[in-house]
């Protein structure tokens, strides 16, 4: 019977055609893959939750020496209680490695200079450029310095970032995956260092200015510079050497000895070409009132730092209570404590000062050995090592790092120039303060958190060196002061430069004196007017004795804060909500009216109504109005009009921000008298009015919206345009990743309004990229000093780095409405889902 069974099976099979054969195989293939769907469907639903930090349960760890429980709330924020100052930070460091572990080891990379081996050739400016600066070497150097007390803090600290790694049960989180990282090394102290000096980097900026007159001095003299590059409003031309008649004295642009320009030419191209390195630090908003200007009698004081927007976000809030330690506030995965927050009987906030703490030399080689250079005292020779940077996919390249008494010779960062430098007269060497020995930050920090009042919180900065900022601060028993702490150099009278451009590096005078004392820093305490306000303005008084720099931001956002302030006798937490969410922009009013003075006829009928939407407008700006965008396409366009003639290919990245404010308002109201910056070099024959350039240039921008959006440029809205890019690194550079990992909002706001959205006007993947915005507020808060109350606070995206967690973005909506989230402890929130405990026992 079998046998007949078979011999029928074979028939029936041999009678099936083709069609049937394919579509039994079909069936067959299509089960396959469902199965196969389905596998990595569960492999997928299992790695998005194992990859993700565990909140809850309990952890027995080396390291700690008591029992310690994090609680953390709907937001993620983490409240530490522990028996010991020491079990607070290891407990810090352990939230940090839990919620941050990517951000943690990317951004050690970077510090290290150690890009390129995980992303490939595109890091490798990067890493030449920060092994050349040498902010690991500085960084292991200060480790080496570190106090006992303070090294065993920070090594507590240390331990719990290497526990919460050591302790996953886990898969690593996607951004490992998807590069093909390792497991992270160890955290070390130096590491800690590392990213303490890289904040430092992206808040004292003051090469790039130098960089750019050094640019700008082989083109045009001294005054015409001065129009491109002014002095601070109300301030006359600077009382300063002839820096560009200097330059050709020394024979810098002549010939074929111009190779530092062109060295300063390409380091100024490679510095814009670091997203991956820094989040740009330009600008901040604090301001402290005294008791008879608030509701309550007593302090309130207000903070929102403006850095570089990435996710996750750069701070990650915390309380951490232990005897002698309870605060809360922002801290910076990778360095202990709370660097911005307050305690029960202080509050304090930051912004940035902007001081000239680095200065550019030239150096010049001598003439028979290009292994001297020129000092006061005759020749000396280089100090020189060598950098091996792993690069992913490619060959490991060598970069010789040489140094001379003042710093790096970051001309030697330059690829392509290398060859140069030999046969070249003159480098260009850098002193920056930060990479100076005996920075005593970490301690200062460690004070200001158990500072029990103003006294003692003051005490505390004296000993804060790493990047000069404006700290305001008020206790309980209602003091408000202020200082701006930080190491700045001291510069002698002989010194004719101070610092704007580069100097010759071989004449004494321009060495630095020492530091400015700090009982001689800027600072005020209880002024009569019971107001301090900060916003990266000039913050010296008349005749102040010391130098601090020239390239002060321009004044408008503290203006408005000023002018809100007054505007109501008495403030509360509520109005002080109102004025960090200000989007009028006296910068626009100011331009406004000097256009309206010169009333420019556009041509076109779109810059006709555009022309009259515009003067109407009042200069908010609203996200849902039209008239920012056309505002600010005008001035895009302006500022090309005005000067792509003058600066020929240098003008997209010299005129790349929104910050050329002071310069167009000096040409348009005639000020600028050192040459005719509205007449229009390449045609012959014709002189073009401002008034002429400035109608022009509104017909090209409504023009050009209307091409690029295919819409009439009046229907469109600020906030189309303006987008709050929340960078992802590195996936925000891979299109493919870069909406799953990167955050975005539209915005109002400008880069002059107290609620500062930075544009970036260079051209991008899209039409909206010039008013793209990826520096704003970083954070708010506003800290009542009153009894019985804290405060408030907003982060940006949110707490946790993994980007299936919860806490990735949670927070992005609020921070972009204006809403806010009560300090842990205030009053309790009525939406709050349980709390999730974390138990951290010794083993």
């Amino acid at each position: 019977m079998g046998s007949g069974v078979a011999r029928r099976a074979f028939r029936a099979a041999r009678r099936l055609n083709g069609r049937t054969v394919a579509v039994a195989a079909l069936r067959l293939v299509g089960l396959a893959g469902l199965i196969v769907a389905i596998a990595l469907l569960g492999v997928l639903l299992w790695y998005r939750k194992a990859s993700q930090p565990d909140h809850d349960g309990l952890r027995v760890l080396e390291g700690v020496s008591s029992r310690v429980t994090v609680t953390r709330d709907a937001r993620g924020v983490p409240t530490i209680e522990a028996a010991t100052e020491a079990d607070a930070l290891f407990a810090l460091g352990f939230v940090h490695g839990q919620d941050r572990l990517w951000q943690l080891d990317f951004n050690r990379r970077i510090a290290q200079g150690r890009l390129a081996e995980l992303i490939g050739p595109r890091g490798l400016d990067t890493d030449r450029f920060l092994r050349t600066l040498g902010i690991y070497r500085a960084a292991q150097a200060a480790a080496l310095e570190l106090d006992p007390q303070t090294r065993a803090l920070v090594e507590a600290y240390v331990a719990g970032i290497n526990a919460a790694l050591t302790s996953r049960s886990g898969p690593l989180p996607p951004e490992f995956l998807l590069t093909g990282s390792r497991t992270p090394a160890p955290w070390q102290v130096a590491d800690t260092f590392a990213w303490a000096l890289m904040m430092a980097l992206d808040l004292s900026r003051s090469y790039r200015d130098e960089l750019t007159r050094l640019r700008l001095a082989s083109r045009f003299n001294k005054a015409e510079i001065e129009d491109f590059k002014p002095p601070y409003p109300g301030e006359s031309r600077h009382h300063l050497a002839d820096y560009p008649q200097m330059y050709r004295a020394i024979g810098l642009f002549d010939g074929s000895r111009a190779n530092v320009f062109h060295q300063a030419d390409g380091l100024a191209q490679l510095d814009l070409a670091l997203p991956l390195a820094l989040p740009e630090g330009l600008g901040s908003n604090n301001w402290v009132l005294g008791g008879t200007r608030t509701v309550s009698g007593k302090p309130l004081l207000a903070n929102d730092p403006h850095l570089g927007l990435t996710t996750p976000s750069v701070w990650y809030f915390a309380r951490l209570r232990a005897p002698g330690l309870d605060v809360f506030g922002a801290t910076l995965p990778g360095i202990p404590y709370v660097l911005l927050g307050r305690n029960p009987d202080v509050a304090w906030g930051f912004t940035n000062t902007g001081p000239d703490v680095q200065d550019f030399y030239i150096e010049r080689l001598h003439p028979q050995d290009p292994e001297q250079y020129q000092t006061p005292d005759g020749y000396a020779r280089f100090e020189r090592n060598t950098e091996t940077i792993a690069v992913r996919g490619g060959a490991a390249v060598e970069l010789v790092v040489r140094r001379t008494r003042h710093g790096p010779v970051m001309s030697g960062a330059l690829p392509g120039l290398d060859k140069t430098f030999n046969g070249a007269q003159y480098v260009l060497a850098l002193r920056w303060a930060a990479l100076e020995p005996g920075d005593t930050s970490l301690a200062a920090i460690r004070a200001m958190n158990r500072a029990r009042n103003a006294a003692e919180f003051e005490a505390a900065l004296s000993a804060f060196k790493l990047a000069m900022q404006n700290v305001v601060y008020a206790d309980t028993a209602g003091n408000i002061g202020f200082v701006a702490a930080g190491r700045t150099p001291l510069r002698g009278d002989d010194d004719h430069l101070k610092g704007i451009a580069p100097a010759p590096g071989w004449d004494a005078r321009y060495d630095w004196r020492g530091w400015i004392p700090f009982a001689e820093l800027p600072r005020a305490f209880n002024p009569p007017e019971e107001m301090i306000v900060t916003a990266n303005e000039r913050i010296t008084p008349p005749g102040y004795k010391h130098f601090l720099t020239t390239d002060w931001q321009l004044p408008y956002r503290a203006q408005r804060i000023r002018e809100l302030l007054q505007a109501t006798p008495r403030h509360d937490e509520l109005s002080m909500r109102r004025i960090q969410q200000d989007i009028v922009s006296l910068a626009a009013r100011d331009l406004m009216r000097a256009l309206k003075a010169l009333a420019p006829q556009p041509a076109s009928a779109a810059g006709r109504l555009a022309w009259q939407r515009l003067l109407q407008w009042d200069g908010a700006m609203h996200a849902d109005r039209a008239e920012p965008l056309l505002f600010h396409a005008w001035m895009r366009r302006l500022r090309l009009r005005l000067f792509e003639d003058d600066l020929g290919q240098w003008a997209k990245d010299l005129l790349g921000t929104a910050e050329h404010v002071a310069t167009l308002l000096r040409v348009l109201s005639g000020q600028a008298v050192s040459r005719d910056w509205c007449d229009d070099q390449s045609t012959r024959n014709v002189q073009e009015t401002c008034a002429e350039v400035a109608a022009l240039a509104l017909d090209e921008a409504t023009a050009e919206l209307a091409r690029v959006t295919g819409r009439d440029p009046l229907s469109l809205r600020w906030g189309d345009a303006h987008r709050a890019i929340h960078e992802h690194r590195p996936f925000s550079g891979v299109r493919l990743l870069r909406d799953f990992f990167e955050l975005q909002v539209p915005l109002g706001g400008d880069s002059f309004t107290v609620s500062a959205a930075r544009l970036d006007l260079r051209d991008g993947d899209d039409w909206r990229a010039p008013y793209s915005t990826r520096h704003a507020a970083s954070l708010r808060a506003i800290y009542d000093l009153a009894p019985g109350r804290t405060g408030v606070w907003i982060g940006t995206t949110g707490q946790v780095g993994h980007p299936f967690a919860e806490n990735y973005g949670d927070l992005l909506d609020a921070w972009r409405a204006g809403r806010y989230e009560p300090i842990p402890g205030a009053r309790p929130r009525v939406d709050s889902a349980p709390p999730r405990v974390l138990i951290l026992q010794p083993r």
